[in-house]
């Protein structure tokens, strides 16, 4: 019986899913949905690759982790179960700390690991290892790989992930780790085709949705990104403040008493385009809407991309194209050709029809930087890595 990789990317409020057909070549996508809403109103819903609903289902109270991947694997096992059998599963995990360069399959050293990291990243990591304990106890025998967007960035340079901090926190973990490495890795393997020369030389990816990043690729490799120890830093985004002076911090615990909790609310759930517009954390709500305050988000997010693009190009030492992906990089028009437009001075032409029609290729003629709009693909580089790890 042919075999299948599930893939899982576990969120906050969501468990997002991509069914995948191993074979000899790359995996082939053959379902993909999400259990949404875990903790008000769930609901799953699931498409085949050809966009034909696959299932649907509501529940009336909200649900946990493990209770949605049981419905996850209940759902696979009967509708794909006589068709596939299911070989691994990949997830998504969002810090691997120093430790974790590579994807890994898991085990309970493993696991116990990546425990300890929850600190450097506790919204994110217990929504990550919940499916992995839920799959170890209800399907021990399949194999389980972990995927880090981490992992990308290992390759900067020490000076790159540095902090002006005492040496002590260094070595005790305190860096810049960067994230959403599978994002960057997929369009690191997507740009040879599309531009060869940019693909050897110097590029800098958007990643911008509504967790937001770029990344500077010298060769296709990591040299720098905007985020930090944490997904907090770098450019304003959905709900998270971007860069922030430390000094906002010690004053708010001075003067407004906020303990690390409080701080944690505002920083992650309560700062970026929601706190600045009071409107939506969506960036096409902001655009629809009349209220100045959204208008001044965007306006905020179009000038904290820029300049952290004027700071990725100095150090690449130039730049020879841009990338736009995810969710606000490959579908907002009007962002993307405010960022190109501010990024004139690099050498940057922007071809207007073509960012309209969503590129792939949005800068003009004779432009002497490409820019580019590459669709990301996180679940297939999962699949990817989850079939080579248990192949070997």
């Amino acid at each position: 019986m042919p075999e299948a990789i599930l893939v899982l990317n576990a969120g906050s409020s969501s468990i997002k899913l991509a069914l995948f057909a191993r074979g000899a070549g790359d995996p082939v996508l053959v379902a993909r949905g999400q259990v949404a809403g875990l903790a008000t109103a769930p609901v799953f819903a699931a498409q085949d690759a050809a966009g034909t609903p696959a299932g649907e289902r509501r529940w009336g109270a909200p649900l946990g982790h493990e209770e949605a991947l049981a419905h996850v694997l209940d759902w696979v096992r009967a509708r794909y179960g006589g068709a596939y059998a299911l070989a691994a599963v990949g997830h998504r995990v969002v810090h691997g700390g120093a430790a974790f360069a590579a994807p890994v399959r898991v085990d309970a050293e493993v696991l116990a690991a990546l425990e300890r990291l929850v600190p450097l990243a506790p919204l994110h990591l217990p929504r990550n290892l919940a499916p992995m304990r839920a799959l170890f106890a209800r399907a021990p025998a399949v194999p389980q790989v972990a995927c880090f967007d981490t992992a990308m960035h290992r390759t900067q340079p020490r000076l790159a992930r540095m902090f002006a901090l005492p040496r002590e926190l260094e070595e005790a973990g305190v860096e810049r780790y960067g994230f959403h490495g599978l994002s960057y890795e997929h369009v690191a393997g997507v740009l040879p085709d599309l531009d060869a020369r940019a693909a050897r030389g110097r590029a800098i990816v958007l990643h911008l949705g509504n967790g937001a990043s770029l990344c500077a690729l010298a060769g296709g490799r990591s040299v720098a990104t905007t985020m930090g120890l944490t997904p907090l830093d770098g450019v304003p985004m959905g709900t998270r403040c971007g860069s922030l002076d430390p000094g906002v911090l010690l004053y708010l615990m001075r003067e407004r008493a906020m303990d690390a909790r409080a701080l944690e609310t505002l920083l992650y759930e309560r700062s970026g385009l929601l706190g600045v517009s009071g409107v939506s954390s969506d960036m096409r709500d902001l655009a629809a809407s009349q209220d100045p305050r959204a208008a001044l988000a965007i306006a905020l997010f179009v000038y904290r991309v820029g300049r952290e693009l004027g700071s990725l190009a100095a150090a690449l030492g130039g730049l020879d194209a841009v990338v736009f992906t995810a969710g606000i990089g490959e579908h907002d028009a009007a962002v993307r050709a405010a960022v190109c437009r501010g990024a004139a001075w690099l050498g940057l032409a922007l071809d207007e029809a073509a960012n309209a029609g969503h590129g792939p290729r949005i800068s003009a003629r004779g432009s002497r930087v490409s820019a580019w709009v590459v669709p990301t693909n996180e679940e297939l580089v999962i699949a990817r890595h989850t079939r080579d790890v248990i192949a070997r």
